[in-house]
């Protein structure tokens, strides 16, 4: 069963981004489309070493401390402060699936390390693109794949949000 996707929207990306400084609408719609794909919306939270709404690897998370996050201590200290005390420390790969908001702050700094900016004004091949180029080393499909995801996934949903794409 997927998690409905106006909920994840607003209590889940748009919170986590807005606590991070770095809400925008393309972010929190690109998150969103991250995770209907990866995840199938939250169907899946679990595939070989992929794991949460987003198919995170481990070497990927370790990666995001390790290479990212190690230089960037005020914003380390909010990631860590998403992230349940017990938890994270007993298994820290466990809270991408347990935890919503710390998983989609890891998430959207896998996008952030890039440095390549997202305009505002994308549309939503223009995030499927920049998906397909900056989430894996070896994507989970292609520009279509995520599309037909979020179109599915997001604007089939009851009650979805207009968002800025159609």
């Amino acid at each position: 069963m997927a998690l409905h996707a106006d909920e994840v929207r607003h209590l889940v990306i748009h919170e986590t981004l807005k606590a991070l400084g770095d809400w925008s609408l393309a972010r929190e719609t690109l998150l969103l489309g991250t995770a209907a794909q990866e995840s199938g919306l939250g169907q899946c939270l679990k595939e070989g070493r992929l794991a949460g709404l987003y198919h995170i690897s481990p070497a990927t998370h370790r990666a995001i401390w390790d290479k990212y996050l190690i230089n960037e201590p005020e914003l380390a200290s909010r990631i860590r402060g998403m992230a349940s005390q017990r938890g994270f420390l007993e298994d820290p790969h466990g809270e991408l699936i347990s935890n919503l908001k710390y998983t989609t702050a890891i998430a959207w700094l896998i996008y952030k390390r890039t440095g390549k900016e997202l305009p505002e004004n994308s549309t939503l091949e223009d995030l499927a693109r920049y998906w397909h180029r900056h989430f894996h080393a070896k994507a989970s499909g292609n520009v279509e794949d995520f599309v037909t995801s979020y179109r599915t996934l997001v604007l089939s949903t009851p009650a979805a949000t207009p968002t800025l794409v159609a």
